[in-house]
C-alpha cells in the first residue's frame, strides 16, 4: 500500500482524508481504525464522527468508536488481533466454549496467567537445548482443571506460532473433544488399537497451528492400550510432526493412567486446585511421579 505524508491527508476531501487518514494512521500498514472500518462496516460520515470525538478528547480510535457505539469492546480486540496477526476467537462466536478463554479473552487476567506459565515451560520442556518430550498435565484428584488448563496452555503456545497438538489421554472421562466441538469417534484409542482410522486429528477452529485428537470410543481397558508399545510409538512420531505436544490425563485417584502417560511423555506438570487439593494428596502424588522416568516441571495451583 502506498504511503502518504500527513500534509498529503490534509490536502484531500473529508470522506478521502478520513480514509487516508485511518489507513495509514501511525505509519501501520493496516491500522486499527481501517481494520474496525472494515469490520464494523463503518460509513465515511461515522468515521468523521470517530476521528472528530477521538480529537476532541485525545483518546484512541477504538475507544472513540467504543463510546460513540460504533463498535464494542470486542470488535476493538479482534481488530487488535488481527493487527498484529495474534489468534483470537471473539466470545461471543457460537462454537467458542467459555473454558477457552485464551482464545475469547487474550488480553484477561487468566489469558495472562497462561502465558507466564507458558514462558515458564518454553525455557524448562520446549527449549531447544531440552531433549524433545511431550508434556502430561497431571493432578492428584477430579475438578482439579487438567482440560481447562491443557486446553489454554495449548492455546497459547498455539498463538506462538508453532505447531501444537493437544492429545486427550483421559481415556475414562475425555472433555477435549467438547472444548473445541470436534467429532469423537476415532481418536487415541483407535491408533493404540490398531484399528485403521482416519481424521484422528482434528484442526482447532479459528485458532491456527493448534490440533487436537480426541480419545475416540473411550475402551473398556484404558490402562492397557497406555502401557501398549504402541504409545510409546505414537509420541515418538507426533514429537517429530509437532513442535509442541500436550497430554490430558485423568486423575491420579483412579488409577495408574497418569503416571504411564507421564513416563511416556518425558515431562509432566502437576495442577492443584486452591481449597480442594489436600496437601498430602499432593504431596504422595508428586512423590510417585517423581519415581517415574518423567521430568517434573512444577506444580501449578489452580485459583480460577
Amino acid at each position: 500500500m502506498s504511503q502518504h505524508t500527513n500534509s498529503e491527508i490534509k490536502n484531500k476531501q473529508n470522506s478521502g482524508a478520513y480514509d487516508s487518514y485511518v489507513e495509514v494512521q501511525e505509519g501501520k500498514n493496516i491500522a486499527i481504525g481501517q481494520l474496525i472500518k472494515n469490520n464494523n462496516n463503518l460509513t465515511p460520515d461515522q468515521l468523521k464522527e470517530i476521528l472528530d470525538f477521538q480529537k476532541q478528547n485525545n483518546i484512541k480510535f477504538g475507544e472513540s468508536a467504543v463510546k460513540l457505539g460504533y463498535a464494542s469492546d470486542s470488535d476493538v480486540v479482534f481488530a487488535l488481533s488481527q493487527q498484529f496477526n495474534y489468534p483470537y476467537t471473539p466470545e461471543n462466536t457460537a462454537t467458542i466454549h467459555s473454558e477457552l478463554i485464551s482464545a475469547s479473552q487474550p488480553f484477561g487476567k487468566q489469558a495472562e496467567a497462561f502465558r507466564a506459565i507458558r514462558s515458564q515451560l518454553m525455557m524448562r520442556v520446549f527449549s531447544p537445548q531440552e531433549p524433545k518430550r511431550a508434556l502430561a498435565i497431571t493432578s492428584p484428584g477430579h475438578g482439579e482443571g487438567r482440560t481447562f488448563l491443557t486446553a489454554n496452555l495449548g492455546i497459547v503456545l498455539a498463538q506462538l506460532g508453532g505447531r501444537t497438538l493437544i492429545v486427550d489421554g483421559n481415556l475414562r472421562n475425555p472433555r477435549l473433544h467438547e472444548l473445541f466441538s470436534i467429532p469423537n469417534t476415532s481418536g487415541l484409542t483407535g491408533v493404540l488399537s490398531g484399528r485403521q482410522e482416519e481424521n484422528v486429528i482434528y484442526q482447532a477452529a479459528d485458532i491456527p497451528s493448534l490440533f487436537v485428537m480426541p480419545v475416540g470410543i473411550t475402551p473398556p481397558n484404558p490402562l492397557e492400550l497406555l502401557e501398549r508399545p504402541a504409545f510409546r510409538l505414537l509420541i515418538s512420531e507426533l514429537l517429530r510432526k509437532f513442535d509442541h505436544v500436550l497430554i490430558d490425563t485423568p486423575a491420579g485417584s483412579v488409577g495408574s493412567d497418569a503416571f504411564v502417560i507421564a513416563a511416556r511423555s518425558g515431562a509432566a506438570l502437576t495442577l492443584a486446585r486452591r481449597h480442594r487439593t489436600g496437601t498430602e494428596d499432593l504431596a504422595n502424588f508428586t512423590s510417585q511421579l517423581k519415581e517415574t522416568s518423567a521430568k517434573l516441571t512444577g506444580v501449578i495451583v489452580n485459583e480460577f
